[in-house]
């Protein structure tokens, strides 16, 4: 780990973790971790040097002129600090690309400097594909390992996947052995939707954050990005029938599994959000 700058002392920080690539369906997780750095003044304190971790091949160096000097920016995974938060704490954001080799180092020493700064919680977030249609609220799934995060919340379950993992699954593991409480938050993009960028999946992911940590995150940017990218894809599925078609159906099944949640828990929660943008006096988007 190279350390850019001194955190000193933080106060019971959290930490917020994204990654570039398998675990980022439509970039949806890593959009939401470059807004918290911009909303919240995030400074970065910290990076793993890229070159025991990356193929250059895979994830090629990019030349750049900044300032007028040309220089190159190597893949890598930053440690950001922001400490202006609606939260009363700090938090520290990981974002980085899915690394190539030596998963389990790279797991092991990025949370080894967590742990040096006295993490209190870990949140990664993540973006899949799946059969969902673009015309409704995007879900969000919300999974723990940790006893106590799963009796604080119903809406956190335990983790019942099985299969293929990434780079946040691997993270996740290592801070489950090392006694980190971690939260997984993962959001369904449709399939038939998901090239970058999807700011409707960044948008459930920000507010499944506000919901988790009982705070008002600024998302005005990306509200508006998510509105105009569903026009995008409504003018998209107009055009060809057999998508028009698809996306009714998708509609229906979501809209007969939700049924039962309609008229209440998802209404309340819904509520419970506006008074809390209306009292904090935030844009609600």
């Amino acid at each position: 780990m190279i350390e850019l700058q001194d955190t000193g002392e933080l106060r019971d920080p959290i930490v917020i973790a994204a990654f570039e690539g398998w675990n980022d369906a439509g970039e949806c997780a890593s959009s939401v971790v470059e807004h918290l750095a911009q909303v919240w003044d995030a400074e970065v304190v910290a990076a793993i040097d890229p070159e025991d971790f990356y193929d250059f091949q895979v994830n090629r160096p990019q030349v750049l002129t900044v300032d007028g000097r040309r220089m190159i920016r190597w893949p890598s995974t930053r440690v950001m600090l922001a400490r202006n938060t609606p939260l009363g704490r700090d938090v520290l954001l990981v974002l980085g690309i899915e690394p190539s080799v030596r998963w389990r180092t790279f797991a092991s020493d990025l949370l080894a400097y967590l742990l040096s700064r006295d993490v209190q919680l870990m949140i990664v977030l993540g973006g899949l594909l799946a059969d969902v249609p673009h015309t409704r609220p995007i879900p969000v799934s919300v999974s723990s390992e940790d006893a106590e995060l799963l009796a604080s919340s119903e809406d956190i379950e335990p983790s019942t996947y099985e299969g293929p993992t990434g780079i946040v699954g691997v993270l996740s593991d290592e801070a489950r052995q090392q006694d980190v409480p971690t939260l997984s938050c993962w959001a369904a993009v449709p399939h038939y939707a998901g090239g970058p960028p999807s700011p409707k999946a960044s948008l459930a992911l920000l507010g499944q954050l506000e919901e988790l940590l009982d705070c008002v995150i600024d998302d005005t940017a990306i509200t508006e990005s998510a509105r105009a990218w569903e026009r995008g894809v409504d003018d998209l599925a107009s055009t060809d029938e057999e998508v028009a078609d698809y996306v009714r159906q998708l509609e229906e099944a979501q809209d007969t599994a939700d049924l039962p949640e309609a008229s209440g828990d998802a209404i309340a929660k819904e509520f419970e959000r506006y008074l809390r943008r209306r009292d904090d006096g935030s844009p609600r988007g």
